[in-house]
């Protein structure tokens, strides 16, 4: 049975060298990521682009999946940062603007280095940190259910829970796909311009519309139709003559 390759760091940095040190070897790792591809890694060519000897490489780092598992994590807390900041900002803020600065933001996070988060996501199950993404991903949730529940008399939605999961995962797929790889799915001009047509879905999906508030306005509160003006009354007609009634012309004399 082979042994699965350890993740976690030897020791955490306390000093400032020591911190340096770590720092370096965490630049050096996401360097080598983009270049060389994860399968091409080592730690070997990590302490040399780093400028660290193996030996101080491995008094923090025992594998290379713990370097790896330590830039996913570094690069999720640090789109989580953004994300956290974005909702703090627009906290009083309509729905569309609140959506327009979250989609934003997050694609500005995936723009600051797209080849390298692109290599993360692809590694993060080999490295064993999906229950660490799990966990930022439920306290994303949190936030934008909290968000909704704050603007629920703005929602045409009933559940707050099911919403915020709906728009975090949707607003996450899609400025992934359009940042990180775009050209697969979309060109270059379409690329470019993400934002407008997904903030437009999360409103539209969340937001109450005008034709569905008067589709559910009481019957009393609806205007009323406008009757048409009559310029003059309606001319009475003159009573039907009975059916069984003759003419005039063609009746039988009568009888003496």
């Amino acid at each position: 049975m082979t042994r699965k390759p350890s993740t976690n760091p030897r020791k955490s940095a306390s000093q400032a060298r020591s911190r340096q040190t770590v720092d370096a070897l965490l630049e050096a790792t996401a360097r080598v990521l983009i270049k060389e591809g994860y399968d091409k890694t080592s730690t070997n060519k990590i302490a040399t682009v780093a400028g660290v000897s193996i030996g101080s490489l491995y008094q923090y780092f025992p594998t290379k999946e713990s370097l790896v598992a330590a830039v996913i994590d570094l690069h999720m807390h640090e789109m989580f940062r953004l994300v956290r900041e974005a909702l703090v900002k627009v906290a009083t803020r309509p729905i569309e603007a609140a959506a327009r600065e979250l989609v934003s933001v997050m694609i500005e996070a995936h723009r600051v280095n797209p080849k390298l988060h692109r290599i993360l996501v692809e590694q993060t199950p080999r490295t064993g940190k999906l229950e660490n993404v799990e966990a930022v991903e439920r306290e994303a949730y949190g936030l934008v259910r909290a968000y909704l529940e704050a603007h629920r008399d703005e929602l045409d939605v009933a559940d707050t829970n099911l919403a915020a999961f709906v728009c975090v995962t949707a607003v996450e797929a899609l400025t992934h796909a359009a940042v990180v790889r775009p050209r697969e799915r979309l060109s270059d001009e379409q690329a470019a311009r993400p934002v407008d047509d997904v903030t437009r879905l999360v409103t539209r999906y969340l937001q109450k519309s005008p034709v569905t508030e008067a589709a559910r306005a009481p019957a009393q509160e609806r205007p009323a139709r406008a009757q048409p003006k009559r310029d003059r009354p309606r001319e009475k007609r003159a009573p039907r003559r009975p059916r069984y009634a003759r003419s005039a012309r063609g009746s039988a004399p009568a009888r003496s």
